[in-house]
């Protein structure tokens, strides 16, 4: 496995972008992964190895590469718009598409915390992604930005199959919210695949933090994510 960051373009800015590639020199299906709200840190580093480990391209893309790096995460975090997310994401997808190593018919997208909610809106946004994986997505229901609707809204727009897990005592997003979500993607006929996790909170696949870890979740989330990507991504 070959691990690297490099800067690449996202409209007139340089985005970092953390990549992880599998063995050999074949092309592959990609995932884009999406951080949670602390940024692209160790843990993000480590799912995008998890999964060039199991024979993907895997790149996380920095979204707070617009903001003031001397601002707290969770400051940088409430400063998001969702229209700079979508041109951010695109921008990754583009790069996929040109990447030598990368079959660009075959593109998934995962993420964690906020990126969750990335997942959802970027499942409606961009007909290149052919699977999407949230965890513990929070505040779909909410826009980000003054002139935007918020990703929920975009339901009957999503694009390709989507997967959730959730811990069973989140409360962002909450078993009603799920709920909601299940009840609006059925409404569209769009297909999709909810989990919940019994003792798991918010985070639960969040190894650097003992308090939220949960371990069972996390293998028992982790095999389904893979199987969903083999199964949409022909890998």
């Amino acid at each position: 496995m070959a691990v690297f960051t490099r800067t690449i373009r996202s409209g007139n800015a340089g985005m970092a972008v953390y990549e992880a590639l599998p063995e050999g020199t074949q092309r592959c299906p990609a995932i884009v992964v999406i951080q949670h709200a602390p940024g692209v840190d160790s843990f993000l580093h480590r799912m995008a190895d998890r999964l060039a480990e199991a024979g993907y391209a895997a790149v996380a893309p920095d979204l707070y590469h617009r903001l003031d790096p001397t601002r707290e995460a969770m400051e940088r975090f409430r400063m998001l718009k969702d229209r700079e997310v979508e041109e951010d994401v695109n921008a990754v997808v583009g790069y996929l598409l040109l990447h030598p190593r990368v079959d660009g018919g075959r593109l998934g997208i995962t993420g964690f915390c906020m990126g969750g909610r990335v997942v959802y809106l970027m499942a409606a946004a961009n007909p290149y992604f052919k699977a999407a994986v949230a965890y513990y997505g929070g505040n779909i229901m909410v826009p980000w930005g003054d002139d935007v609707v918020a990703p929920f809204t975009r339901s009957s727009e999503i694009q390709c199959p989507l997967m959730f897990h959730a811990g069973a005592e989140d409360t962002n997003p909450s078993p009603q919210d799920l709920q909601k979500l299940d009840a609006e993607l059925s409404r569209h006929g769009k297909p999709h695949e909810f989990y919940s996790y019994p003792g798991a909170g918010h985070a639960f696949m969040n190894f650097t933090s003992a308090e939220r870890y949960r371990k069972s979740a996390d293998n028992d989330s982790w095999p389904r994510t893979l199987e969903f990507f083999a199964r949409y991504l022909g890998f």
